[in-house]
């Protein structure tokens, strides 16, 4: 979450909380007996979602025919100069050029997600001891390939903060990548304060480079337009250095986040995309899972050195920081963020994105059943 702005115009009745932001959406919260504007309502848990499913995949034959009346409408609205642009997804019909999606990152798409984690070593050997229980890093990035490193690297904060991804696994995810023969790698963010700042204050930078990965953000880096689908997303800018990469590896940290609860894996990837995300806010869980289903990672690397139990996600207080040193890799990217949610004491339940991610066949929110021991 980055900037404390919505659309001017929301699609269900709201109210703000004491930090600014939207918090009541008809379809992730659930009323408890009182208010017609977010006053006595709570979180909407899996178990709350609704019946009819509305996440299913929906071609572009289909989505053009729901849209077509309001496409042209809105060509005559423009004409009145009231047009609405530039809001993605059910906020704006999809456009009718032909856009390529994401490319798949996954080895084996058809595979069997599995999640290995490793405790007590240090970012570094828990990593080594996660990867090898996967077949290591030669099993994923083959010589040749260009990979893109995901961090969450949002935030003017210190390592000790625990507000972006610990900066020594970066480093070494790309010494290993490189080992493995990568032709490059790349760090890649679309950072919600300045870049520079964050990737310097972070740490990750410097680890990054000494590492031999260039780094890359909305700044410096190019967009590609693509396609994310989903009955949210839509058409939406995505940083060109994941867009064109072979492999991709999602590399989150474990921390409190006002709105959605957590951030962790799929919400990580938030900082994939360029444009008015803020709008997305309003319906964050569907968005989490929706982006998920775009952006299928080679890897999903859960940074738990230190966790971020409040404030979150820009933390700040040292007081709100657990050391767990703990690292998770896994190719089942929603077993990954089950596994992350039970470090914020989270059940799958208390998180309706990982419901929706395993209807949309992500994988399973029973981690355990997928994990493999490291």
């Amino acid at each position: 979450m980055c900037a404390a702005s919505f659309s001017p115009f929301p699609l269900f009745p709201s109210a703000l909380n004491a930090d600014g932001w939207q918090i009541r959406n008809s379809e992730f919260l659930a009323p408890v007996g009182r208010g017609t504007l977010g006053i006595g309502v709570k979180p909407m848990t899996a178990k709350d979602l609704p019946a009819v499913d509305d996440y299913r995949a929906i071609g572009r034959r289909e989505l053009l025919r729901r849209w077509g009346p309001p496409v042209a409408a809105g060509i005559a609205l423009t004409g009145l100069g009231l047009g609405v642009s530039g809001r993605p997804g059910r906020h704006q019909p999809p456009s009718v050029e032909a856009l390529p999606m994401p490319n798949d990152w996954r080895v084996d798409p058809g595979g069997t997600g599995r999640i290995a984690t490793a405790c007590g070593d240090g970012p570094t050997a828990n990593l080594h001891r996660a990867l090898t229980a996967l077949g290591g890093i030669e099993a994923f990035v083959k010589p040749g390939e260009r990979v893109a490193i995901k961090p969450n690297c949002a935030w003017d904060r210190k390592p000790e903060q625990a507000a972006n991804t610990n900066p020594e696994l970066i480093g070494e995810l790309v010494r290993l990548c490189l080992g493995a023969g990568a032709a490059a790698v790349v760090v890649a963010e679309n950072s919600c304060q300045d870049p520079g700042r964050a990737f310097t204050r972070s740490g990750i930078g410097a680890a990054a480079r000494d590492a031999g990965a260039k780094i890359e953000n909305q700044r410096n880096a190019g967009t590609v337009r693509l396609d994310l689908g989903g009955t949210v997303l839509g058409p939406w800018k995505v940083l060109q250095p994941i867009a064109e990469a072979d492999r991709v590896i999602n590399v989150p940290v474990v921390k409190h986040h006002s709105l959605a609860r957590a951030t962790l894996g799929m919400k990580n990837w938030f900082g994939a995309i360029v444009g008015r995300r803020p709008s997305l806010h309003q319906r964050i869980a569907q968005v989490c899972a929706e982006l998920g289903a775009a952006f299928r990672p080679t890897l999903t690397v859960i940074d738990a050195t230190r966790i971020l139990t409040g404030g979150g996600p820009t933390g700040g207080s040292l007081a709100l920081v657990r050391p767990v040193d703990c690292i998770a890799v896994a190719t089942d990217p929603v077993a990954a963020d089950a596994w992350g949610a039970g470090l914020l004491d989270l059940v799958p339940d208390e998180l309706p994105h990982l419901a929706i991610a395993a209807r949309l066949g992500l994988g399973t929110a029973d981690w355990e059943s997928v994990s493999i021991e490291a």
